[in-house]
């Protein structure tokens, strides 16, 4: 199969090339240059289905021409060494709890496959892999990649703006793994590891690549807790929407793409929070980038979204299909709080913060439109992540899994940078 740039669809590359370049050299993203669909009696038999079957026959429907059988079953065995399981919080409302992977956040699936793909494309050279986060992308990308042969990360976060959980999930690691705390916003961080995918001189001495959403195979992957979500439903023909906590909309964007290989999902819901230019243009406005804002759900706090122009690709460039399809909505700091605690007290069940934007989201669109359905809300994070803000708003003590508490007792290893791009220019160089 080939990949086209979201900038220029006749711009067309290998499966290597997508992964490796990561961004088209026109700052495009890379999209599969058709989508498979998937046969009927696979979703008339998807109902109690596992999580590896239904890997390796969505992943062999979208690479079965790149890679030999056995390759597929490798990685998607590699990827999905856990489940994601949907639990029911409220009647016909669930929560899919994506994070049950190593660092407990749904970016373990994509991380996973992502360094397991690039193990088997790079074919023993040396490469530089480059990771902006605002929190989670962080950790999930430099734990799935550490210890890789070959493969130097760089992990660039803003500082003070993602928890200390997370920051010490990604900067006590150390080994091939380098986190460098840059003074700016996330958007900044995302700015400079963009420049340095399409500066020709770095390029001509040292093969770079992206992590990031940005790339197809951290993107792709995340189709398939989609389908999971749905072989667990005790009634799959109720119409289904999907609420998805949304900040580079890599997220969305991968739900979109599992629609679009035939799972039959009525309305998806785009839930931010006040870093709103996705629900704002969704509700009749224009796209328009701004600076991000900083909030509880720092996962989210992203002003221009690089997946939102996957979004109009999946959707073939029909604004119109695009605002059907998709409910925008964003919700205050005080908002999110004020849900995550009417959940705990009605229900017993803990949200993290981005979990209870999309648990608002989902929520309002129901009671809009007074249907009987399968309503699901993505639970993208472990609360302990954000244990500050979950034992803040809920007033409770959380006890952190085993695998989270560990990172704290890591010594920080991290590089201060300004927000400068030759300053990260050369660093890389050194």
């Amino acid at each position: 199969m080939n990949y086209f740039s979201t900038n220029n669809p006749s711009h067309l590359v290998s499966l290597r090339e997508a992964v490796i370049k990561g961004l088209a050299p026109d700052q495009g993203l890379y999209m599969p240059d058709q989508i498979p669909s998937l046969p009927v009696d696979f979703f008339s038999s998807l109902k109690g289905m596992d999580f590896l079957t239904i890997g390796k026959t969505v992943i062999g429907a979208l690479f079965n021409e790149d890679l030999s059988e056995k390759e597929i079953n490798d990685l998607v065995e590699h990827t999905l060494a856990f489940d994601v399981p949907l639990v029911e919080v409220e009647p016909n409302v669930y929560s899919l709890e994506l994070f049950h992977g190593p660092t407990l956040a749904f970016k373990d699936v994509g991380a996973r496959f992502c360094s397991k793909l690039m193990s088997l494309l790079v074919q023993g050279e040396k490469i530089k892999v480059l990771v902006a986060t605002s929190g989670d992308t962080g950790s999930a990308v430099a734990n799935g990649f550490y210890g890789v042969e070959g493969v130097e990360v760089v992990v660039l976060y803003p500082k003070g703006k993602v928890s200390k959980l997370q920051e010490m999930q990604f900067t006590t690691l150390g080994g091939n793994v380098t986190a460098l705390e840059i003074d700016g916003v996330f958007d900044d961080c995302q700015t400079m590891v963009k420049r340095a995918f399409l500066d020709t001189e770095l390029n001509q001495k040292m093969l770079l690549t992206s992590a990031n959403s940005i790339n197809i195979a951290r993107w792709i992957p995340q189709c398939l807790y989609y389908f999971r979500a749905y072989a667990q439903l005790e009634n799959p023909e109720l119409p289904l929407v999907f609420s998805v906590p949304s900040g580079n909309f890599g997220n969305l964007a991968a739900g979109i793409l599992a629609y679009r290989m035939g799972l039959p999902v009525s309305k998806f819901i785009a839930a931010t929070n006040i870093n709103k230019v996705v629900p704002d243009y969704l509700s009749g406005g224009g796209f328009e980038a701004k600076p991000s804002l900083q909030t509880i759900s720092n996962s989210m706090d992203v002003g221009n979204p690089s997946n939102f122009y996957r979004l109009l690709a999946l959707y073939d460039g029909d604004e119109e299909k695009v605002k059907n399809h998709i409910k925008g909505c964003f919700y205050s700091d005080e908002e999110t709080r004020m849900a995550m605690r009417a959940v705990k007290s009605s229900t017993g069940y803990v949200m993290d913060p981005h979990g209870a934007v999309a648990y608002l989201g989902l929520k309002d669109y129901l009671s809009e439109h007074d249907f009987a359905a399968n309503g699901i809300f993505l639970e993208t994070a472990h609360p302990g992540k954000f244990r500050d803000v979950v034992e803040e708003t809920l007033e409770i003590e959380l006890e952190l899994p085993e695998r989270l508490a560990a990172f704290m007792e890591g010594k920080k290893k991290s590089l201060a940078l300004p927000n400068d791009y030759q300053a990260f220019k050369t660093f890389l160089q050194s």
